[in-house]
């Protein structure tokens, strides 16, 4: 029998938020899917962004089994690439630029947004400027914006962009992960910090549920892509076929929405 007095505690709370999610955010994850599917069904993309840890669910939309094209993810490998730690590549240039003004435009002038595309942006504090300002460049290029962000971290934390505004001002549809202030929930007897962050388990949490109720939308309306599926289901052949069919696809729409600004 495990004595530490933290055993399970983790798992409590990931639980315990996890119910808040389903018991709170319903609606506006079902009008999030519901951008999502108008914007797949129309041959766009629902885009997807995220920065620091915030990658792990824009990864978890597409490309991976259980997922199919329509959602592209958009990431920053100087903001997202964390295993260095320091050195070149470390962590402060990371955090550095993800608070450089200016950046996100110049990201989004990479692309040209359908009018019925949609962007989803993963920020847990949603302070920094690179995400703030990408919600507000697809909003000026007449995109709904989607922000998926920790409310309670978000208003405790100060804005590190010149407008005093947080991700979530800028945003059509605000989804709260319902995670602490300061992401780390485990209190360690002795320790004056906690361990263990949940952002990460309630970001992919979001992720799959905008992914599955968008794939009931589309398949509603007979419009529903191919399905990224691992060979033990469907026999290696039906697999590949299926890989074939999704990567295809998106590299159709990703042709069109990299035509940027030129």
């Amino acid at each position: 029998m495990n004595s530490l007095q933290t055993a399970g505690r983790w798992l409590e709370l990931a639980k315990r938020t996890l119910d808040e999610i389903g018991a709170s955010q319903e609606g506006a994850i079902a009008d999030a899917a519901q951008l999502c599917a108008t914007a797949i069904a129309a041959g766009g993309f629902a885009h997807v962004f995220g920065s620091g840890h915030s990658r792990i669910p824009v990864e978890e939309m597409f490309p991976r089994y259980g997922s199919y094209p329509g959602f592209h993810p958009v990431v920053e490998l100087s903001m997202t690439f964390h295993t260095q730690i320091a050195g070149a590549n470390g962590q402060r240039q990371a955090m550095f630029i993800e608070r450089v003004e200016g950046l996100a435009d110049v990201i989004l002038s990479n692309f040209h947004f359908k009018p019925t595309d949609a962007m989803i942006v993963f920020s847990v504090s949603g302070a920094s400027a690179v995400p703030i300002e990408i919600a507000m460049g697809a909003q000026q290029r007449g995109l709904p914006v989607v922000a998926v962000t920790s409310l309670d971290h978000s208003n405790a934390s100060e804005s590190l962009h010149p407008s005093g505004t947080r991700l979530l001002d800028h945003a059509d549809i605000v989804i709260d992960l319902c995670t602490p202030v300061g992401d780390a929930a485990v209190a360690i007897p002795g320790l004056d910090t906690p361990v263990g962050p949940l952002s990460t388990i309630a970001a992919v949490t979001v992720a799959n549920e905008i992914k599955v109720q968008t794939a009931e939308l589309l398949q509603a309306q007979g419009k529903m892509p191919a399905v990224l599926t691992a060979s033990a289901v469907v026999g290696p052949e039906r697999s590949k076929t299926l890989f074939d069919i999704a990567y295809s696809d998106h590299a159709q729409r990703l042709a069109r929405a990299l035509a940027g600004d030129l």
